[in-house]
């Protein structure tokens, strides 16, 4: 539980600086999903450590907002007699000011954190919103971590399939074909594709934290730390024009007078705004960085499948010795942990050829822990596994050449019949998506309820999106394609990489989510269909098989050989009879 003298220090500084409230949102400069710790404004403020939301700081209250995967997380960390929870979306803030505060109200905020469309919205609320010159954390935040300076690392063009100055000349021809003469790039993972580098700002997200300009004749100016680029060739660096971090908005002040600068209407910091509107024009518009970079190439898509390979290796030597040590540990009275779990699973990975970091932080959950979507383990929350209740591990790897992420709902012995019966829908809605053909250039949340139907007609659903693209070496939620029931208006197409997730969540009781990577690929003329990547044995010991249609009992069957024959030369040995069990014919041994 965290405590109020952050919320009153920032208070004393409001009211020194003659401002009624302020926004901080759990942001960067770079509107990253995951901060580096220097940016953790939000978890200094109020506790939460989710990687989305934001809090209004008044004079006699302050209000967190975050979204459905992080109701239950937030009840848990902020002191709830300090603070309100509310719902991102369906309360949003802008709709709570419009409602709850009187004209003319001063609300502070930082121009960097905050993006236009978010500043235009806000900006139809009775509040005036004050941009501040100076950050209340640069002198509040004592023991503030230190900023990040990862060093940078080419990506060779041998894994990442085009070189930077082919991707250059590529969105150089949409500036040109839009009468543009700049590009503000202010995505990281959009640089590190484009530059063919990586970086290490923040923990299993291998971006550099940096801004470019691109001119419309293929030429960069890359904002970046000179103590940053230790690492790269002078070949690299000096293909690129280098410049300081900080001095990136000054720069395009600089250059915009009579210039048309393309600008990112989602993601790009109103301070962009602030800077050329006075005497350049912007076009807003989403980064064609962004839509080029989902579309893969044949070099990385080839890395993606190898990739899987290694990090299914990895995992079926992890299930096999769970399956092994649950029952001893259990037996013996000193049941594993969800910490000893996960400790164990990165050490199995860290094995594998080509495995750099994590991809993201493991979700590894125990019983009612896994009720909370985004649930990270601690020494406070760490849960024992044992028989009778489901354990849910989310989790994957930054290899050489591609990114992982998987889920595996698992239980021993057996699980209540309420929760076998959600574990099968929740199968259900996964076997109903991942079998699906669907027309090319179909969209996101036109597909969404394939996957929940099973759980609807049971009068249930969950609270977060069913998938998301994966980037290569680079983000683990890559924009922009998503699998929502919010409208998400770019088409799938062959080359694009996903996940397919559905899940549901019992507070105080369990959560169950079944998760594969697949690869978006023709099935016939004008059609498409989802490829497996993630190749991990789904557990069917608490499936009501019964309730499965023989064309999903075949699927997973089908699935199962693949998994047998792709990963048997490659497991331990002492894993390959657990795999031969796990995979086996339903029919055979079920």
């Amino acid at each position: 539980m965290h405590t109020t003298s952050s919320l009153a220090a920032l208070r004393q500084w409001l009211e020194a600086n003659h401002l009624d409230g302020m926004i901080v949102p759990r942001a960067d400069a770079w509107q990253s999903e995951y901060c580096a710790p220097y940016d953790e404004k939000l978890a200094w403020l109020t506790g939460f450590d989710g990687s989305a939301g934001l809090t209004l700081v008044l004079k006699d209250k302050a209000l967190l907002f975050v979204d459905g995967r992080y109701q239950v997380q937030a009840r848990v960390q902020v002191n709830l007699d300090d603070v309100e929870i509310h719902h991102l979306h369906n309360e949003p803030l802008a709709q709570w000011l419009s409602q709850n505060v009187n004209e003319g109200t001063r609300i502070g905020f930082e121009a960097l954190l905050m993006t236009n469309a978010d500043f235009q919205q806000l900006s139809a609320t009775p509040c005036e919103l004050v941009p501040l010159n100076t950050s209340p954390f640069d002198t509040l935040w004592a023991g503030r971590p230190a900023a990040p300076a990862g060093l940078i690392r080419e990506m060779p063009v041998e894994v990442s399939g085009e070189s930077s100055a082919d991707k250059r000349q590529r969105v150089a021809k949409i500036l040109a074909e839009n009468n543009t003469d700049y590009l503000a790039i202010t995505l990281p993972d959009n640089i590190a594709w484009l530059l063919n580098v990586r970086g290490a700002d923040i923990p299993t997200s291998p971006v550099p934290l940096s801004f470019a300009l691109l001119n419309r004749d293929g030429a960069i100016e890359w904002f970046v730390n000179d103590n940053q680029l230790s690492k790269l060739s002078d070949t690299v660096k000096e293909a690129f024009t280098i410049s300081p971090q900080d001095a990136f908005i000054g720069r395009c002040q600089q250059i915009s007078q009579g210039k048309c600068v393309m600008v990112d209407a989602d993601s790009a910091p109103v301070a962009l705004r602030f800077a050329i509107e006075p005497q350049g024009e912007i076009v807003w518009q989403t980064d064609p960085i962004t839509l080029m970079k989902a579309g893969k190439n044949s070099t990385e898509l080839a890395g993606y499948r190898e990739c899987h390979h290694q990090d299914g290796a990895a995992w079926v030597n992890f299930l096999a010795w769970l399956s092994r040590e649950v029952p001893q540990r259990v037996a013996a009275g000193k049941p594993l942990t969800e910490l000893d779990v996960q400790a164990q699973q990165l050490a199995f990975r860290e094995r594998q050829p080509g495995f750099i970091e994590q991809s993201f932080a493991t979700i590894s959950a125990s019983s009612s822990n896994a009720a909370m979507c985004h649930y990270h383990s601690s020494e406070v929350s760490n849960k024992p596994i044992g028989h009778d209740h489901f354990y849910l591990n989310d989790s994957g790897g930054q290899y050489h050449n591609g990114t992982t992420d998987a889920t595996r709902t698992l239980a021993w012995g057996k699980v209540e019949p309420q929760q076998r019966l959600h574990y099968t829908a929740v199968l259900k809605g996964f076997l109903s998506l991942i079998t699906l053909q669907f027309p090319s250039g179909t969209q996101g949340h036109q597909l969404d309820a394939f996957a929940r139907r099973p759980l609807w007609e049971l009068g249930l659903d969950y609270d977060h999106g069913t998938g998301h693209g994966v980037g290569h070496q680079l983000l683990i939620h890559e924009n922009p394609h998503r699998l929502a029931k919010k409208v998400n208006p770019w088409p799938l197409v062959a080359g694009n990489i996903m996940t397919i997730e559905p899940g549901y969540y019992l507070a105080d009781s369990h959560g169950i989510r079944i998760e594969n990577q697949v690869e978006i690929v023709e099935s016939r003329p004008g059609f498409c269909k989802f490829a497996s990547l993630t190749l991990i044995p789904i557990d069917l010991s608490q499936v009501e098989l019964h309730l499965l249609n023989e064309q999903e009992k075949q699927w997973l069957d089908d699935y199962h050989q693949q998994v047998r024959d792709v990963l048997s030369p490659l497991v331990d040995s002492d894993a390959r009879p657990w795999l031969f069990e796990a995979t086996a014919p339903i029919r055979v041994n079920r």
